[in-house]
């Protein structure tokens, strides 16, 4: 299942990396290079999901693992974001520019929504989220992956209202339009999150 992971992760990455921007396919010289090259993690997030299911297929397996990904993922989340914060603009994880008061000056002039540090505050909510939902309630195999996905596509199909992308359908991104994939899978979850829980826990009041 972790080579499922590992290759899903890193087709996806790049695939959906590739094509944020499909202008830039057709004038790649190298068009296997410019895939190689551009990545984004929701790709990897989702390819990686493709490439684990496919592989339970393989090998008969029908546990869940995905639970004991969740808080090493939200670590490495907020520890690659840091790093996208400090490259400003030459990383392409930058804000719209804003009149809001707390927008800043990423390296080119302009006021900026600082959406990477919107983006770490957000996972350091989601954490103390699952924490609270793990000491509250009985969940079962794989709930915690399926809270963390759900979430995390959610917030970055609205987030990337105030990033530069490129329009596909109407003025949604390859990215949204990706995020919107993954929620549908999770549909039954989301409109009945219940079936997450095993029992309410009752230990404490």
């Amino acid at each position: 299942m972790i080579v499922g992971a590992i290759f899903g992760a890193l087709i996806g990455s790049r695939l959906l990396g590739g094509l944020e921007n499909p202008p830039l396919i057709r004038s790649a010289e190298n068009v296997f290079l410019y895939f190689y090259q551009n990545k984004t993690v929701v790709g990897g997030f989702l390819g990686g999901l493709v490439g684990v299911e496919w592989m339970k297929k393989r090998i008969g397996e029908t546990r869940s693992s995905g639970d004991l990904f969740v808080k090493p993922l939200l670590l490495a989340l907020i520890i690659g974001r840091i790093g996208c914060f400090s490259m400003g603009v030459h990383e392409e994880t930058y804000g719209l520019s804003t009149a809001l008061p707390w927008g800043m000056d990423l390296g080119d002039g302009l006021k900026r929504h600082p959406v990477t540090l919107y983006e770490i505050g957000f996972l350091i909510v989601l954490w103390g989220f699952i924490n609270r939902m793990q000491k509250k309630y009985e969940l079962r195999e794989g709930s915690l992956f399926k809270i963390f996905m759900i979430a995390y596509l959610s917030f970055r199909f609205l987030i990337d209202f105030i990033k530069p992308h490129y329009d596909v359908v109407g003025n949604l991104s390859m990215i949204q339009l990706a995020c919107l994939a993954g929620l549908l899978y999770y549909r039954r979850d989301i409109i009945f999150p219940g079936r997450m829980l095993l029992k309410k826990y009752t230990a404490h009041a």
